[in-house]
């Protein structure tokens, strides 16, 4: 489907970190800071473009992501409603490249074993499926990241609050595809100093 075959990664890194404590933005793994982890696989993937959406300690991020900055693939936008809830830094991103780019991905900046072969994989199934919606399945468990097409950039621009677009995927189900992934790794994210924990070790 070459109308699909234009995607934007959008990372969203905009959040408090309520219940991590610190900036987990900015905490380290192994030699960078952990979103960097999502934005470099996003980056080594066949993705046209990634949308960096920062909002809470937005400065210091800017300055620890230093040159990668200028990289020709990265925007970086802030989202100033960032305590309105995910909505708002999926809609930030999504402005930035609606009319643009025919599909986006939407990514979590604290999933620090995503892969750029599993974005690619996500990729080509959506891009050669009739589907709007893409969604990576585990065990008969969702997870992220998620892919959207045009289609369905108006319900996307609709939502409200801390909900992501969870709701569009239950209200659609027979416009989503479904990819069985082998790595259940990549779905682990960090909510809590025990996740870090955990994932520090699998990093050794």
């Amino acid at each position: 489907m070459p109308h699909k075959k234009q995607t934007a990664g959008v990372i969203l890194a905009a959040g408090m970190s309520q219940r991590f404590g610190p900036p987990k933005q900015l905490v380290k793994l192994k030699n960078k800071y952990l979103f960097e982890w999502v934005l470099d696989a996003a980056l080594a993937s066949r993705l046209d473009k990634a949308v960096l959406v920062l909002g809470h300690e937005n400065q210091k991020i800017l300055q620890a992501l230093g040159p990668k900055a200028n990289h020709p693939r990265l925007q970086v936008v802030i989202n100033n409603r960032y305590q309105e809830g995910q909505s708002r830094s999926l809609q930030a991103g999504l402005i930035e490249i609606q009319t643009q780019l025919s599909s986006v991905m939407f990514l979590l900046g604290d999933q620090p074993m995503l892969k750029s072969a599993t974005i690619d994989h996500m990729l080509d199934g959506f891009w050669h499926s009739e589907k709007d919606i893409c969604v990576p399945v585990w065990n008969r468990k969702r997870g992220n990241p998620t892919i959207f097409s045009r289609a369905m950039y108006c319900n996307l621009m609709a939502l409200e609050g801390d909900i992501g677009a969870r709701q569009i995927i239950r209200s659609n189900h027979e416009r989503v595809l479904y990819i069985e992934l082998d790595d259940p790794l990549c779905f682990r994210d960090i909510d809590s100093p025990k996740d870090y924990e955990d994932i520090q070790r699998l990093l050794k």
